[in-house]
C-alpha cells in the first residue's frame, strides 16, 4: 500500500539498468532513476541550471534573493507532486514579472504591494489551471492562441529595455558590456550543459572581474540603481561578515492595490504559454502524451506562486534551463529534480550566501539583462514562428500591432486621476480585446484558423 502511495505521488521510482548511465539512445523515465550517487550528481546539475535566474529576477525585483532560493526548492518539490511525477521540472522565479513589478516600484510601490499583485495572479493561474483540468486544454488555445500570447511575451520582454538602459548599464558600462559578451561567447561557443548555464558563467565571472577592477582601479563614480551619482566600489562585501551562516529569510504580508494588480495581470498570460511550451517540449523528450497533465501543471505553477508571494517572494515558473539539462543526458529522474530541491532549500537557509548574491555589481546586472530582456521578448517571436501566425490576415496584424507599441511604448490611459492602464496592462488588453472583437465582426471566410 505505502508503494502504492508512492507510486501516486510519484516518488516511488524504479531503478533503471544497474543504474550507471543509460546506454546510447536510452533514456531514463520520470519514474525510474539512477544509482543515488549519479541522482545527487544530476541533481547538483539542475542546481547550477537554475541558480543564475532564480536568484538574478528576484534582485531585478527588489526581493529577498535568499527566500527566492529557498521557496524555489519548496516550490519544485510541490509542483512534482501536484502532478504526480509525470512532469519533471524545476520551478525558479519568474521574468515575467519584471517589467510590471518596475512599473509599481516606479509609482511608489513596495515590496508588500508587489507581492500581493503577484499573489492575485497566482490565484487567477490556479483557477486557470482547474479550468484546463476540468474542460480540457482546448480552452488555452481558443482564448489565448498563440498569435495573442505570442504578442504578450513579446512586449513583457521589450517593455524592459528602458530598465537596463536607465538603470543598470549605466552604473558600469564596461563590465556590462563584458559580462554581455561573455554571455553571448559562453552560449555559442560551450557545448552541452555548460552553453545552457552561460549565464551563470557570465554572472561569476562578471562579478569576479568587478571585484579586480576595484582592486585596480579604484572606485567609479556612477549612478547606483536608485539613480544617486555617487563614488563606490562596484563590490561591495560589507554585509557579507556580519551575515549568519543559518538563519530564516526575511518574510513579510503582501498588501493589495488595484493599480499594481492590473499592471501584473497581463504576466499569467505569459506563464501559461511558458508552462504549455514546457509540457510540450517534455512531452516530445519523453514521447509521453501529457497533454491530460497540462492543467495540473499550470495549476501546480498558479499555486506555488501563490504561496511563495504570501510569504514575500517572488512569482515561479516551470524553467527552461533545466530542459536543456534533460536534453543533454537524457536523464528525465523526477529524482534528480528533488535533490535539486532540497539543496535549494538548503542555499536559502545561509544568510550569508544571500548577503554575497545581494552583492551583486550593477554592472553585471546590466550585461545580463540586456540578454535576458531580449531573449524573453523574442520568445513572443518563437511562438509565432512555430505556429505560422499569418500576419497577412488584418485579425492578427492590427490589434497586435497596436498593442506591441501600446505595452512596449508605456502608452498611457487614464482612467481617473487615481487609477490608469499603462505599458504592459494597455498593451495586453488591446491586443487580447482587438483580437477576439475583430474575429467576430469580420466578414465570414476572412479570419482564418485560430493562431
Amino acid at each position: 500500500m505505502r508503494q502504492g502511495l508512492g507510486r501516486k505521488l510519484g516518488v516511488g521510482w524504479t531503478l533503471h539498468g544497474d543504474g550507471s548511465t543509460p546506454a546510447p539512445g536510452e533514456a531514463v523515465a520520470p519514474d525510474e532513476r539512477l544509482s543515488w550517487g549519479r541522482t545527487v550528481g544530476l541533481g547538483a546539475q539542475h542546481v547550477v541550471a537554475m541558480f543564475g535566474a532564480t536568484f538574478v529576477f528576484p534582485v531585478l525585483m527588489g526581493l529577498d534573493p535568499n527566500l527566492a532560493i529557498m521557496v524555489s526548492g519548496v516550490s519544485t518539490i510541490l509542483f512534482l507532486l501536484i502532478v504526480q511525477g509525470r512532469i519533471p521540472s524545476y520551478l525558479g522565479s519568474s521574468a515575467s514579472f519584471v517589467g510590471a513589478v518596475t512599473v509599481i516600484r516606479a509609482g511608489g510601490g513596495d515590496s508588500s504591494a508587489v507581492t500581493g499583485a503577484i499573489l492575485v495572479s497566482g490565484v487567477v493561474l490556479a483557477v486557470v489551471g482547474l479550468v484546463v483540468h476540468f474542460v480540457g486544454a482546448r480552452v488555452v488555445h481558443r482564448v489565448l492562441p498563440p498569435a495573442v500570447s505570442g504578442a504578450v511575451v513579446m512586449l513583457i520582454g521589450f517593455n524592459l529595455a528602458p530598465v537596463v538602459a536607465e538603470t543598470y548599464w549605466p552604473q558600469d558600462q564596461w563590465i556590462a558590456l563584458i559580462t554581455m559578451v561573455l554571455v553571448l561567447a559562453c552560449s555559442l561557443l560551450l557545448r552541452g550543459f555548460w552553453s545552457r548555464i552561460a549565464v551563470f558563467i557570465a554572472l561569476v565571472a562578471g562579478y569576479v572581474l568587478s571585484w579586480v577592477f576595484d582592486r585596480v582601479f579604484g572606485m567609479i563614480t556612477s549612478p547606483t540603481a536608485s539613480g544617486e551619482v555617487v563614488a563606490h566600489y562596484r563590490v561591495d562585501l560589507s554585509a557579507v561578515p556580519e551575515a549568519s551562516w543559518f538563519g530564516f529569510p526575511t518574510l513579510h504580508a503582501p498588501s493589495f492595490q488595484a493599480t499594481a494588480i492590473v499592471v501584473v495581470l497581463p504576466a499569467v498570460i505569459a506563464l501559461i504559454a511558458e508552462n504549455t511550451g514546457h509540457v510540450k517540449a517534455v512531452e516530445e523528450m519523453t514521447r509521453t502524451d501529457l497533454e491530460g497533465s497540462l492543467g495540473r501543471a499550470i495549476f501546480a505553477d498558479g499555486f506555488t506562486t501563490t504561496l511563495s508571494s504570501a510569504v514575500g517572494g517572488p512569482p515561479t515558473t516551470t524553467y527552461a534551463e533545466n530542459i536543456g539539462v534533460m536534453a543533454a543526458t537524457r536523464v528525465y529522474s523526477t529524482a534528480a529534480y528533488w535533490v535539486a530541491a532540497i539543496v535549494a532549500i538548503g542555499f536559502g537557509l545561509c544568510p550569508k550566501f544571500g548577503a554575497v548574491i545581494a552583492a551583486t555589481p550593477g554592472g553585471v546586472l546590466g550585461g545580463i539583462t540586456v540578454v535576458l530582456y531580449g531573449m524573453i521578448g523574442l520568445l513572443g517571436a518563437k511562438i509565432w514562428v512555430q505556429n505560422r501566425v499569418d500576419f497577412g490576415n488584418p485579425v492578427n496584424l492590427l490589434p497586435l500591432a497596436a498593442g506591441l507599441v501600446a505595452g512596449i511604448g508605456d502608452v498611457s490611459l487614464d482612467i481617473t486621476p487615481a487609477f490608469s492602464f499603462s505599458g504592459i496592462a494597455l498593451g495586453t488588453i488591446v491586443t487580447l480585446v482587438g483580437y477576439h472583437v475583430l474575429r467576430v465582426l469580420a466578414p465570414k471566410g476572412t479570419t482564418g484558423p485560430t493562431v
